[in-house]
């Protein structure tokens, strides 16, 4: 318990401090190195591709999450997907190369899925949790399935 009250105020910190200090420097060396106004073009690029992404990814993990309801599974791994696409979204909404940067990293597939294999571990240490992709000529797309094996506390 103790843990988490040092953690909280320390991540505020650093999500109300550290971050808009580090997205101001970076947005000020980019505008000298290729000036303002494709700086400000830049941030408003960026913002529009990342709902562009937002929306294809948002429509396939809905879509996904609607398939495991079928299937009679709990989409846990899709509402955690959701939260990144929320949470990505947001980030590049965000004036800012760094929270882009983030943003990108929560929308892109592959990697959102390390984060939140990353997170299930950290959440639940006694899960280990196992991904491979395997394609299946029906569907014609990438299945993404896991594993994840009960460990013992003496393991």
């Amino acid at each position: 318990m103790a843990s988490l009250r040092v953690r909280l105020p320390l991540a505020l910190v650093t999500i109300f401090l550290i971050v808009p200090i580090i997205e101001i420097y970076l947005l000020i060396q980019m505008g000298g190195l290729i000036g303002v106004m494709p700086t400000i073009g830049l941030v408003v690029l960026t913002a529009v591709i990342g709902a562009a992404l937002l929306r294809t990814q948002g429509l396939q993990t809905y879509l996904r999450f609607h398939r495991a309801l079928s299937e009679g599974r709990l989409p846990a791994t899709e509402l955690l997907e959701g939260i990144a696409l929320l949470i990505g979204g947001a980030l590049l909404l965000t004036p800012g190369f760094f929270t882009d940067g983030v943003g990108f990293v929560c929308l892109i597939p592959s990697s959102r899925r390390i984060i939140i294999a990353w997170f299930m571990l950290r959440v639940n240490p006694l899960v280990g949790v196992t991904m491979h992709t395997t394609r299946t000529p029906r569907q014609g797309g990438n299945v993404y399935e896991g594993e994840a094996p009960r460990r013992h506390k003496n393991d």
